[in-house]
């Protein structure tokens, strides 16, 4: 029998009940039903409209849980509305509209470390460093042990050229947590572009923590897991039996990770690992299997290219990824391998661009290669290592040499403009590989490039190569320095102030004019 003395106001508190032990059981029908009838008698009460938000949130309805979660906050702006806009918000990608959302709640409550957290992060991935470093700082102050937020300030504080103090940051998060992979994962990078390799090469191993998918978020990816031993370096008959070691040899075999760029510099590696083994086996990415082929397995017929998946690991001893060779081998800046080249264009094909170039009106013009993006679009590091085609322009504006466009892109917002189709001699739709690519820089005098995997090819191949480096750029550059130890015939031109290419091409165009003279 219904009590008539009880208003329906009397059951929310019910049904809020309900709702709460529905949800976390996972059961959001039976906990929507319940939301939805504290609703029906009272539209515009707070905790309602979050766990409506909350609902969708559960269900990937980002959109709609953002609605819900404004909603809430019109009626009552409590901090926990405002941290959970923040993540539905960074979900969505509108790190504006959580950066917004972050600092309207903190007036509310100040100390919140889950808002000054998400405030600073929203402000580095726009790109903000200077002012994420202060909302870091202040949350340290809130909280001087929070490892994540102690390894973000090392993060940005290295992206702002401050290499001494990302490193203490570091080491006081791993003090705090030893196994930190994050801590650890960035510590490796810093040690590198200081030039402390011996040093850095074992935190390095623990890169894979902190790899991220072209959107910017955490990849999947994990280190590679083969029922092999890595090899570190050590005497490599010693994981095989000596019977097998004295008919064959051990033999290696090689992962390839991160970028096209990372293949063509550590690639050198792989004569350098037959001296230790029989044979030594590279999975190779296909648009580099040409090249290597070509460059590398003609002359070291133990190098074998692999494709993915078709080589069975009972067929070697041992393995080893890519970028850990530099570890295995003991590198240090002076004794880097830098015999220079080891990668070569097939003399063929060269002939085939060197005609093509010769047919050019001015034939004798210099010719100078120009790459002003790279690839991954979506994240950060591509953003600001890239020039748009705008940004390029000017330097295309120095007339007496071929410009020469060895850019490659699936993004229409990277491709040359107008003023650039009108300059720049492109022949890149007839390129299928890096052979392609190695062929016609073989023809050419200079390569102007962004932090990209031409950069390395041409740098490999032994043609001058000048850099055009961001602000606090790759470990492998190192630090306050115009040359590279890694490749001979490289020149850097990096930028003094953060984001500002134009000083930088200043320079550049400058120097083209002092090494070709009338340029």
């Amino acid at each position: 029998m219904t009590n008539l003395s009880q208003s329906p106001s009397d059951h929310i508190p019910t049904w809020y009940g309900e709702a709460q032990e529905a949800r976390n059981a996972g059961d959001i029908a039976t906990a929507q039903a319940a939301v939805e009838r504290i609703l029906e008698h009272d539209p515009g009460r707070p905790g309602a409209l979050y766990l409506c938000g909350l609902l969708a949130l559960d269900s990937n309805q980002f959109e709609a849980a953002q609605s819900w979660l404004e909603r809430a906050i019109d009626a009552h702006p409590h901090p926990d509305f405002y941290t959970t806009l923040c993540v539905i918000q960074i979900k969505l990608n509108a790190y504006a509209c959580a950066l917004r959302t972050a600092r309207q709640g903190l007036v509310f409550e100040p100390s919140s470390i889950k808002l000054r957290y998400y405030e600073a992060g929203t402000l580095f991935v726009q790109g903000l460093l200077d002012d994420a470093a202060i909302s870091y700082r202040h949350l340290l102050e809130l909280d001087p042990d929070n490892v994540q937020a102690r390894t973000n300030l090392a993060v940005v504080t290295k992206g702002l050229g401050g290499l001494d103090e990302a490193e203490q940051h570091l080491r006081h998060a791993i003090a705090l947590v030893p196994d930190s992979l994050s801590a650890r994962a960035h510590l490796g990078p810093v040690l590198l572009a200081m030039g402390r390799y011996e040093e850095a090469w074992p935190w390095y191993e623990d890169r894979w923590a902190n790899f991220v998918g072209a959107d910017g978020r955490a990849s999947p990816e994990a280190r590679p897991r083969l029922p092999l031993p890595q090899w570190k370096g050590e005497r490599p008959e010693s994981a095989i039996r000596e019977d097998e070691a004295s008919a064959r040899g051990a033999r290696l075999l090689v992962i390839p990770e991160q970028g096209h760029g990372d293949s063509l510099q550590f690639v050198r590696y792989l004569p350098l690992a037959l001296e230790r083994f029989s044979q030594v086996g590279y999975i190779c990415p296909p648009s580099l299997r040409r090249l290597y082929e070509e460059s590398l397995c003609s002359r070291w017929p133990g190098l074998v290219m692999l494709d993915d998946g078709a080589s069975s690991v009972d067929e070697w001893d041992w393995y080893c990824p890519m970028m850990s060779l530099p570890m295995a081998f003991g590198t240090r800046l002076d004794n880097i391998p830098a015999a220079i080249p080891y990668l070569h264009a097939d003399a063929e094909r060269a002939a085939v661009w060197r005609a093509k170039l010769t047919a050019l009106a001015n034939p004798t013009l210099p010719r100078v290669g120009v790459v002003w993006a790279g690839g991954h679009t979506g994240l950060m590091e591509d953003k600001v290592r890239s020039l748009t085609p705008a940004q390029i322009a000017p330097l295309l504006t120095l007339s007496e040499v071929h410009w020469i466009s060895l850019q490659k892109t699936d993004d229409p917002e990277k491709r040359a403009d107008a003023f650039g189709q009108r300059t720049l001699i492109d022949w890149m739709d007839e390129v299928t590989d890096f052979a392609d690519t190695a062929a016609l820089i073989e023809n050419l005098d200079l390569v102007i490039a962004v932090d990209t995997s031409v950069a390395h090819l041409a740098a490999a191949m032994g043609k001058p190569v000048w850099l055009l480096n961001r602000f606090a750029g790759c470990w492998r550059w190192l630090h306050d320095r115009d040359d590279s130890p890694w490749y001979p015939t490289v020149r850097l031109f990096n930028q003094q102030q953060r984001g500002n290419w134009d000083e930088v091409l200043t320079r550049v165009a400058t120097a083209l004019q002092q090494r070709f003279g009338g340029a």
